[in-house]
């Protein structure tokens, strides 16, 4: 869709030029906001209209808007990167909005067309695209985080789909998500809580997954670890995914191993994407079960070389260890992370276009 399907209504006062450039220079992660943001609205009677983009601020929203009753609500999260000759490209959009489908299907709100899912950033990047950061060098790993999200904006109370929907798109400039980079995390299993359940909504980029995660995200914290892991709501043995990254696990004999996935995980455009460049890396891919036993024995004898975590945020991120209120999973060498590292490198070159895209993911927005 073209950009000038979107009504521009530009700030009246953008943000000083000295300004953005001292935010730029250290943006840290969703601390800044852009100068604008892109809208669409929805109604049952006449479905998507109202395509704009106008000055970012507050939204006005009634106190009975059903999103803060009964959190009718879904997101998004992707990137968009300067390349080396100022253009500005993002990666795999046409996955997130596939997947921004499915999470309306299951929260009941209307579904949004590609065309206006894409059309939305490239309109907001045609004014903000100054908001994009330069790399100072291949290290450099800052880009504008962009969130587009869909809310239940009808003003009642009573349990039923929303009649009237906003969706929305801001962007936020970024540095690397994990400011150690590619330094190993560690990872607090939780034993009380659970992100999800069969016939949920945890295969859903909803707000209300990531709002069951934070209790046991307290829990990690304060055990000196930077995400959480979840097991299965059924078993409590299977291994589902972090509070907001999906988990590989690379064994010595080639394989490269992620749990499959069920209506508890969310499938991930990097999870997808490392299992695409695996292959070409000669490793052998598979989506299965994976238990807690398998994760501790396998770090235990040396069948697990390397575990590593993955999401659009922090890309990819190695695992170092697991930890409990029991014990302490660790794998029995330090090998170096090569793996997660080759594929971390692969797939960045390939979105700040270093690498030829041969798979055809990235696409243009300015």
């Amino acid at each position: 869709m073209p950009t000038d399907t979107f009504d521009l209504l530009p700030h009246a006062s953008p943000t000083a030029d000295a300004i953005r450039e001292d935010i730029l220079a250290n943006p840290g992660f969703g601390q800044y906001f852009t100068d604008h943001m892109a809208h669409v609205r929805w109604t049952l009677n006449d479905g998507w209209h109202g395509r704009r983009v106008l000055p970012y601020g507050p939204l006005t929203l009634d106190p009975a808007a059903a999103v803060l009753h009964y959190a009718q609500e879904i997101f998004e999260g992707i990137k968009a990167y300067r390349h080396a000759d100022g253009s500005i490209w993002t990666f795999r959009p046409e996955k997130n909005a596939e997947r921004f489908r499915r999470s309306a299907r299951r929260l009941a709100l209307p579904e949004l067309s590609d065309e206006d899912f894409i059309g939305s950033l490239k309109a907001l990047l045609a004014q903000d695209h100054p908001w994009v950061p330069t790399p100072k060098n291949e290290a450099d790993e800052c880009s504008l985080y962009l969130r587009p999200f869909m809310i239940a904006s009808e003003s009642f109370l009573g349990v039923r789909p929303s009649h009237e929907v906003d969706y929305y798109v801001i962007a936020s400039p970024a540095a690397a998500y994990f400011k150690g980079g590619i330094e190993p995390v560690s990872i607090w299993l939780t034993e009380h809580y659970k992100r999800a359940a069969p016939g949920g909504t945890g295969f859903a980029k909803c707000g209300g997954n990531y709002a069951a995660s934070l209790a046991a995200q307290k829990e990690a914290s304060a055990n000196g670890c930077g995400q959480v892991a979840f097991l299965d709501a059924v078993e409590n043995k299977w291994i589902e995914e972090l509070g907001g990254m999906n988990l590989f696990f690379v064994y010595k004999d080639g394989r490269i191993a992620t749990p499959r996935l069920t209506d508890t995980i969310l499938e991930g455009v990097t999870r997808d994407s490392v299992l695409t460049l695996a292959r070409g890396e000669g490793l052998t891919p598979e989506e299965r079960p994976i238990s807690i036993d398998e994760w501790r024995e396998g770090a235990a004898n040396g069948e697990i070389t390397e575990v590593f975590a993955c999401g659009t945020a922090a890309v990819i991120t190695p695992v170092g260890e697991l930890v409990s209120e029991q014990e302490r999973i660790r794998l029995a060498g330090d090998n170096g992370n090569p793996i997660a590292k080759r594929l971390r490198a692969k797939l960045l070159d390939l979105q700040y276009g270093r690498a030829e895209d041969t798979h055809g993911w990235l696409t243009r927005l300015v």
